[in-house]
Parts: structure tokens; C-alpha cells; sequence
């Protein structure tokens, strides 16, 4: 999934944050957004990674890919659903 032809509207860099507060920032910025607007979140591998997407598709949005970035981080695109 290297391959990146997603356009985002939005970007987020979560990599300074811990979990619970890295699910929240990214909510915070994803329901500033319009529906099907899609937003890039950079975060670290391990718990942010695992949780922000589900947390995320669990809340009603659409996960598009997940990209490792080969540096310890991946950006998760997700389009917003609802409003």
C-alpha cells in the first residue's frame, strides 16, 4: 500500500501524542470536516495504530488505506461520514 493516490483535504500529525488523547485529537479535527471530505493522520506504530482506525470506523467513518511509512509511523486515510 506505498501507492498513495489519495487526495486529503485535511492533515493531522498525531506522532506527539498518547493514546487516549491521539483517538481524540483526530475526532476533534474529523468532525471540522465536511462529509466525504477525507483526512491524512500520521501516527506511530503500536497503539495508535491499532486503536485510532477502529475507533474511527466505529464512530461510523470510512478507513480508505493505511500507509506504513517505514519509519516507525503510518498515515491512515479516512473519509468522513455523516455530519
Amino acid at each position: 500500500m506505498a501507492n498513495n493516490d489519495i487526495q486529503a483535504d485535511e492533515e493531522l500529525d498525531i506522532t506527539d501524542k498518547v493514546c487516549p488523547n491521539t483517538f481524540v485529537k483526530a475526532k476533534v479535527v474529523i468532525e471540522e470536516l465536511d462529509e466525504g471530505q477525507i483526512l491524512a493522520i500520521r501516527m506511530n506504530d503500536g497503539e495508535p495504530v491499532q486503536n485510532v482506525p477502529r475507533s474511527l470506523k466505529d464512530d461510523g467513518h470510512k478507513i480508505l488505506q493505511i500507509n506504513d511509512n517505514q519509519d516507525g509511523t503510518y498515515t491512515v486515510y479516512v473519509e468522513k461520514v455523516g455530519d
